[in-house]
């Protein structure tokens, strides 16, 4: 069992599945209200349920342990967090959730390419074959 819960993979799957439900709870629950105040509702939740585990399993932390540089980048992180959400539910609230996600999902695409420019990772040909694959998947997926 430890296996598991140390393995990116599961995480990752988990991941998957969770921004599956996400798409789905999020286009039932925009209906009747406006993006945005939707996006706002689910970061409140998000906050109060990561509060909540990182309590419960004592990964509470001194605000001063914490570089400048790592603050820096995660308050980068967080601010890219908040604008991916407020364009994802805007486009739920306009569009098909199953042409959204997919295109949503082009994100994995730009990973793969910043990571290689600005991180000095290296994907093998096969690697960049996959990058193309979901790329063309999404385009056709989204495609009326």
């Amino acid at each position: 069992m430890h296996g598991l819960v140390s393995s990116w993979q599961i995480w990752a799957l988990l991941s998957a599945a969770f921004a599956a439900l996400t798409a789905i709870f999020a286009k039932v629950g925009i209906e009747a209200i406006g993006s945005d105040f939707a996006t706002l509702i689910r970061t409140a939740v998000v906050l109060v349920a990561l509060s909540a585990i990182v309590a419960a399993t004592g990964q509470w932390q001194p605000l001063g342990t914490i570089s400048t540089r790592t603050y820096v980048f995660l308050v980068l992180s967080g601010l890219a967090t908040g604008a991916s959400w407020l364009c994802y539910f805007r486009a739920l609230k306009l569009g098909d959730a199953a042409r959204v996600a997919p295109v949503d999902k082009l994100s994995v695409v730009l990973v793969a390419v910043f990571g290689v420019a600005f991180l000095g990772e290296r994907l093998s040909l096969p690697n960049w074959l996959g990058v193309i694959l979901i790329a063309a998947g999404a385009v056709l997926v989204a495609h009326r």
